[in-house]
């Protein structure tokens, strides 16, 4: 589906890190972990960007997808972006997401490739799935857990799903997971973890690092699934 549509609303999440919505579609359908394109006008030019959707499908009246800002031409366009503003989008796309299919699936990510886990989340938890997740998120600092607050309380509502947020810098006060993502935090949190089918999604460096660890841990190569994105332009 391709249409034009204007800025819904810009939230920001982290000091880096943008929300843009935009009124849902009607008779737009999509599965939690695909993603669509967006394109914005700056200075006479159209700039186009993929995004996974971090809405959730159950969320019906926007759809909605979040960007790490650095010094490229688009984000210099988010910067800029006010409520209102014309936008096309194109969707929906990919094949990395979730409806339930799996009874244990353990979710690894890193920076913003939190954002289709955040819509996997929202959806499961909205639908009352069975399925046991573990979202694994690592982040610089605690200031850069994007979401933070909305997978807690996701959390407390869904027993099924449990939040391992892990930074590298850790303020006194912080009393989470220090370091990286590893295969002794995998195996200590699930012990039954070749059960568990794991997704990975973020730069292509870090999800080849999580490739890795889950083909140390002699998990079946199936039980891998990865989204690369494709730097932060």
């Amino acid at each position: 589906m391709k249409i034009e549509t204007n800025v819904l609303s810009v939230i920001p999440r982290t000091p880096n890190v943008l929300s843009i919505r935009f009124p849902r579609p009607e008779g737009l359908e999509y599965k939690a972990g695909q993603f669509f394109f967006v394109t914005l006008r700056q200075n006479n030019k159209e700039l186009v960007k993929h995004f996974s959707f971090s809405s959730s499908p159950t969320e019906s009246s926007y759809i909605e997808f979040t960007k790490k800002l650095s010094d490229s031409e688009f984000s210099q366009a988010l910067r800029a972006t006010k409520t209102g503003d014309w936008a096309r989008i194109d969707a929906p796309y990919g094949k990395f997401t979730f409806e339930g299919e799996y009874q244990r699936i353990a979710l690894l990510s890193g920076g913003i490739g939190i954002t289709p886990f955040r819509s996997i989340c929202k959806f499961a938890s909205d639908k009352n799935l069975t399925s046991k997740i573990a979202l694994f998120y690592s982040c610089r600092t605690p200031d850069d857990i994007v979401f933070r607050q909305e997978f807690e309380v996701l959390a407390e509502k869904n027993r099924n799903l449990r939040l391992k947020f892990t930074v590298n810098e850790a303020p006194p006060d912080w009393k989470g997971s220090k370091g990286i993502i590893d295969a002794d935090m995998i195996k200590h949190e699930l012990p039954d973890y070749t059960d568990y089918v794991f997704y990975s999604c973020g730069p292509p460096a870090m999800v080849k690092a999580m490739q890795s660890i889950v083909e140390k841990l002699d998990v079946p190569k199936e039980q891998f699934k990865q989204e690369y994105f494709s730097g932060y332009a």
